[in-house]
């Protein structure tokens, strides 16, 4: 098998890591700007329930970021024992909180805890996940909104690299309310990036490697390691891979290594352009969800 060190360098990776800290300066500047203006300054509030592994990791890095851009963040931990009734007082508490411009409840949730009642307590307004069935609706119909962080990372990624949408043929591996669906739907959209033929491939998806090599872009987002082999995908495609896995690795001081859906080494020497894990889509995620709590707190989809 070829590895990534030794294949022909006629593919570019998409560094999300770099394009993410050039959202972070856009933003810290317009912050300092409001606060220079007499502005509030904008506010997270994130709620951990649990010790999750991979949620503990997301949710400092979230606070970090906060912390680069001049935001206020506040996080608010809770044991996994916590009841559904407690911690939808606590949304209905941030609800109402006006200094908490927007609010994430990190998923996922212990089992005894409906993450969709959660979710749909949480004010739209407020909702900087853009979980919320509001603004997924408002998405849909064409309507200024809070997006989903990693779907509208993904298409960000794809406008700072300046790659042709228009008229391409776009499959997506997963169709997840997180991930899969609302990207879909974001390409499709008569938007630039955008104005894609989209293909949403599943679980029940008969041919899927037949249907994937037909495809200018792949957008892979099941969360099943290296899932997405080289034979899947057409020469010069655009891949984009929303897998984050944890996988032992006894190489790593941690003992364990992020892995994404594709199966890099194989897949990159036929691409055009590939997004890299760690590095790639995951760092877009909290820029996106840093945009969504600055237009929030400014207004820009609900006047406040």
């Amino acid at each position: 098998m070829t590895t990534a060190s030794e294949a022909p360098a006629t593919y570019r990776l998409i560094d999300g890591k770099q394009t993410a800290e050039d959202i972070k300066v856009e933003i810290a500047a317009e912050v300092a700007q409001r606060k220079a203006a007499g502005f509030k300054t904008p506010h997270l509030a994130a709620v951990l329930v649990g010790h999750d592994g991979g949620s503990e990791t997301y949710v400092r890095n979230k606070v970090l970021a906060c912390e680069r851009v001049g935001f206020e963040s506040t996080l608010l931990r809770y044991e996994d024992d916590i009841s559904e009734a407690e911690l939808l007082a606590k949304v209905e508490e941030l609800n109402q909180d006006d200094a908490i411009d927007g609010f994430i409840v990190q998923l996922p949730l212990p089992k005894h805890i409906s993450a969709e009642k959660v979710i749909e307590a949480i004010r739209p307004e407020k909702d900087v996940d853009g979980f919320h069935p509001m603004n997924i609706g408002r998405m849909v119909a064409g309507l200024p909104a809070l997006l989903p962080a990693t779907p509208s990372g993904i298409v960000e990624l794809l406008r700072r690299y300046g790659l042709v949408t228009d008229g391409k043929h776009c499959v997506v591996i997963g169709r997840s309310n997180i991930v899969g669906t609302p990207v879909s739907i974001l390409l499709a959209k008569n938007l630039e990036p955008g104005n894609c033929t989209v293909t949403l491939c599943h679980s029940r998806t008969r041919n899927l490697a037949d249907i994937t090599r037909t495809a200018d872009i792949v957008v892979a987002a099941l969360g099943r390691p290296g899932f997405v082999t080289a034979d899947m995908v057409r020469s010069g495609a655009v891949v984009i891979d929303v897998g984050t896995t944890r996988v032992e690795d006894a190489s790593k001081k941690a003992g364990w290594a992020l892995k994404g859906d594709v199966n890099f080494d194989e897949v990159a020497p036929k691409t055009s352009y590939i997004t890299p894990v760690p590095g790639g889509v995951g760092p877009m995620t909290i820029a996106m969800l840093l945009l969504n709590t600055l237009r929030a707190a400014k207004g820009e989809v609900y006047p406040r």
